[in-house]
């Protein structure tokens, strides 16, 4: 039996070296984040996407004193989900992610969305406190109740002014308006980055929290100015200074 050229052994062991790589990625249920926070796979993702580049790409991103509050992250299908009607929540000291993911970008954009969420609590007085944030907020939902007011879209007022989540009002905006609308006006007049944000003060700040720190920072600045300065201060804020840590 004649053996095959060298050249071809060689391509043959390299594929199946690639693909046995790409298998056990594939299959590997756990992994570890940053020092003391661990992903979980509870579930297999409906996709194939690479959590080692999406670890990789928070780890590089976020800065470690803004994930003191991230135990763990888990990865599946949870009750919660349908309940909250959400595909990512934080509860508890843990992100939970839903396992239907497109690619790498929409997971990570679930987790540093949801990494915004987890510093509401120990830092809210930071963040809403001095109320710039609120009257940046109020102030851009009010002029998109007057756009769509005079495009005879018929808004409720008393929803808008509200800065709470509101399935009324999120229902509203997404059937009524439509999102590929909303995102067009919000656009066209500098209103926020995205539509969701619009649902309310705190989806703002977390939307707000993921432009920052995986898209356009000038941008955020030049549109949503406060919210910006806000997380540039969470940003900026070291370790001790952010925990109101004082070791002299």
């Amino acid at each position: 039996m004649k053996r095959p050229p060298q050249k071809m052994m060689n391509k043959y062991l390299l594929d199946y070296l690639e693909d046995s790589t790409k298998r056990n990625r594939i299959q590997q249920k756990e992994f570890s984040l940053n020092e003391g926070i661990n992903l979980y796979i509870k579930d297999p993702l409906t996709r194939e996407v690479d959590v080692r580049e999406v670890i990789s790409k928070i780890h590089t991103t976020i800065p470690p004193h803004l994930m003191l509050e991230i135990d763990s992250i888990f990865v599946g299908i949870f009750d919660d989900f349908e309940e909250m009607d959400t595909n990512a929540m934080f509860k508890d000291g843990a992100i939970y992610v839903s396992n239907e993911q497109d690619n790498e970008e929409d997971m990570i954009d679930d987790i540093v969305h949801e990494i915004a969420h987890s510093l509401e609590s120990p830092h809210g007085y930071i963040i809403y406190g001095d109320r710039k944030l609120h009257n940046e907020f109020l102030s851009k939902r009010k002029k998109l109740y007057d756009i769509l007011e005079a495009e005879d879209l018929a808004p409720n007022k008393k929803l808008f002014m509200d800065t709470e989540y509101s399935k009324e009002l999120d229902m509203y905006l997404y059937e009524d308006v439509g999102y590929d609308r909303l995102n067009f006006i919000a656009s066209s007049y500098s209103l926020f980055t995205s539509a969701y944000c619009a649902t309310s003060l705190r989806e703002y700040f977390a939307n707000g929290f993921e432009y920052y720190f995986l898209d356009n920072r000038e941008y955020l600045k030049d549109i949503c100015p406060r919210l910006y300065d806000k997380i540039k201060e969470l940003h900026e804020y070291d370790y001790n200074e952010l925990n109101g840590l004082n070791y002299d």
